[in-house]
């Protein structure tokens, strides 16, 4: 739950004595250690690190890490117990220079910094479970864990970017590199910076392997287990650890897992809704019962969801619109209320595992990419386009002909009306409308695969889990005061799953197809028939049902639409279309103006 930020810059050309800029000061609430140096050319840095990670320190070389980072080098692994993180970084950076980050494994963000030769390299871990953002402004160098600690830096001009508030309501959050501001870069999953005299390159040290094995099932199965047991094992750091619990399959595999190496009694925690179709808890309540774990529940209500939002706009340092931050947040701070220090979390089984709707989908439509282009030309589609009869036909012809990886929004708000509806001109000549596209297409080419399964898990794991779902658990976790660990993130986990076949993954176009059938002897049946659902928040439903949510949305609304952004027209036009019928589906974008909204409001300041 710490950070690193800090500065590399120049003295003052007129008065030597004076470094631009100051030290930058830690976020509200946050107690770490603060170092500063000078050195004899002029150059100068800062660093602010938790302190249960000091920097390393030398005339030559400062070196900062955060998280929980493990090495493949054995020597390094041991200076690391011994002599901490840091050290063992900056001896890893003496001997294999760049190619360090090669040796590291486990969650991290760094820095290295040697303040003589104006350079700095920044990273963060493979998966991105630790963030890492940096700007430069009037030629100084600032980095830190959340933008936050860069628009601490006096040098540093904040400026909101359209862009970025475009890419929040195409994507409901802002996927790394841009940002809400301009000028500030966010690190992707697996990448590294180095700034070399004022020259900025971009990186990345590490690469998916999907390299399917030739092993059967059953072995592999096998090896799963125990993977998973390594992995909760490495999770487990001597604190109070529960977990979250859904009832799914990855919050349930988690808990029972837990319960199977634990000496003492399990905990875990499940957030429900009173409210049709959202609420969960029959399905942890049967998984509590196979492993005989304690479960404690907590009810989300229409109230509690007044009270977090100005809270958790505030708490996020860009825009975030994922709802269930809000039952992620109520159950941590449950959590933590009853004396738990850390949550072992579910998140990544799905985008690891295969087990989101869209991949089948979409490996459905990919079929008629494999249809000779004579037979559909000349058979298939003339027909399905010529006939009223033929309509699905037709329209699965339209969507299967859209390339990968735009297919999978073709049910983006901001693809389903004319975008000249949505915006105001003002605003809309401000934003390039393809860029969320295709940073989308360079993300999905880089899986180094043409296998479509492979290429949307690499998608999601990047889209979905970093930019998304890893920021949403954090951050909540952070806000709630306890720390959070995820086992199917682990790195044995995330390389055995890569290696998984396909045809396994996806057997007979069954979600999780391996992994249940590996699993049914351990997971109660209950979780095993249950169909994906997660911590969703009914804020639609009770917008229509809560006068109080009502009111509150109604005000942001009217507040929003004099922002200049979105055309009140279309505005009006998603309130009727939510209290007529479809409060769920425009429920979302109401959302995401309200979020919007508060966070403009909570960091006007």
């Amino acid at each position: 739950m710490g950070l690193i930020c800090g500065w590399s810059g120049k003295r003052h050309p007129e008065n030597p004595e004076t470094v631009i800029g100051s030290m930058i000061k830690a976020p509200a609430g946050f107690t770490g250690h603060q170092h500063s140096t000078c050195v004899a050319d002029g150059s100068a840095i800062g660093v602010c690190v938790p302190e249960n990670a000091p920097p390393f320190l030398s005339n030559e070389v400062c070196c900062a890490i955060e998280g929980t980072p493990r090495w493949i080098d054995a020597e390094l692994q041991h200076i690391n117990e011994k002599a901490g993180a840091t050290h063992a970084l900056a001896e890893g950076f003496i001997r294999y220079g760049e190619a360090v980050l090669e040796k590291l494994l486990g969650t991290f963000s760094l820095c290295i910094l040697k303040p003589k030769e104006n350079f700095a390299l920044l990273a963060i871990d493979r998966i991105g479970v630790r963030p890492l953002a940096y700007s430069i402004a009037d030629g100084t160098f600032i980095f830190g864990t959340y933008i936050d600690c860069i628009l601490s830096h006096p040098s540093f001009k904040s400026l909101i970017d359209p862009q970025g508030i475009f890419n929040f309501l195409y994507f409901h959050m802002i996927p790394s590199p841009q940002s809400i501001y301009r000028g500030v870069v966010k690190l992707e999953p697996g990448e590294y910076v180095v700034c070399n005299n004022g020259q900025v390159e971009h990186n990345f040290y590490w690469k998916a392997d999907f390299t399917e094995e030739s092993e059967n099932e059953s072995d592999l199965a096998v090896r799963l287990r125990r993977e998973l047991e390594l992995s909760v094992r490495a999770c487990l750091t001597g604190d109070k650890t529960g977990a979250f619990l859904s009832g799914g399959l990855d919050s349930s595999t988690v808990t029972g897992i837990l319960s199977t190496i634990s000496h003492g009694q399990t905990d875990a925690f499940s957030i429900g809704f009173d409210a049709e179709g959202y609420d969960e808890m029959e399905f942890a309540r049967a998984c509590a019962r196979h492993f005989d774990v304690t479960l404690h529940e907590y009810y989300v209500t229409p109230e509690d969801v007044l009270n977090a939002i100005p809270k958790i706009a505030a708490t996020y340092d860009e825009p975030f619109g994922n709802a269930s931050a809000i039952p992620a947040y109520y159950c941590a701070k449950f959590a933590r209320d009853r004396g738990f220090d850390s949550l072992l979390a579910g998140d990544g089984g799905d985008e690891i595992f295969a087990g989101n709707t869209r991949y089948v989908k979409q490996i459905v439509f990919d079929i008629y990419r494999h249809i000779p282009a004579l037979l559909k030309r000349n058979i298939i589609e003339p027909v399905a386009f010529n006939m009223a009869s033929f309509r699905k036909l037709k329209s699965y012809i339209e969507q299967a002909n859209v390339p990968m990886p735009a297919r999978m929004e073709t049910y983006n708000f901001l693809h389903r009306s004319a975008l000249n509806d949505i915006f105001e001109i003002g605003f809309l000549s401000q934003v390039d409308s393809g860029l969320p596209l295709r940073n989308l297409e360079e993300t999905y080419k880089r899986a180094g695969t043409e296998n479509i399964l492979k290429q949307m898990l690499f998608l999601d794991q990047k889209i979905t889990l970093a930019d998304n779902d890893l920021r949403k658990v954090n951050r909540m976790c952070e806000l709630a005061g306890i720390n959070v660990h995820y086992p199917l993130l682990q790195d044995n986990m995330i390389d055995f799953a890569a290696h998984v076949p396909s045809k396994l993954l996806l057997n007979k176009f069954e979600l999780r197809s391996f992994f249940r059938k590996a699993l049914k002897d351990f997971l109660p049946v209950e979780t095993l028939k249950k169909r994906k659902h997660g911590f969703g928040l009914p804020f639609g439903i009770w917008m229509n049902e809560d006068q109080r949510l009502k009111e509150f949305a109604d005000f942001n609304l009217k507040s929003f639409s004099q922002r200049g952004i979105i055309n009140e027209n279309y505005i009006n036009t998603v309130i009727h279309a939510h209290e007529n019928g479809h409060a769920s589906y425009y429920g979302v974008m109401i959302w995401l103006l309200i979020m919007l909204e508060q966070w403009f409001a909570t960091h006007s300041s």
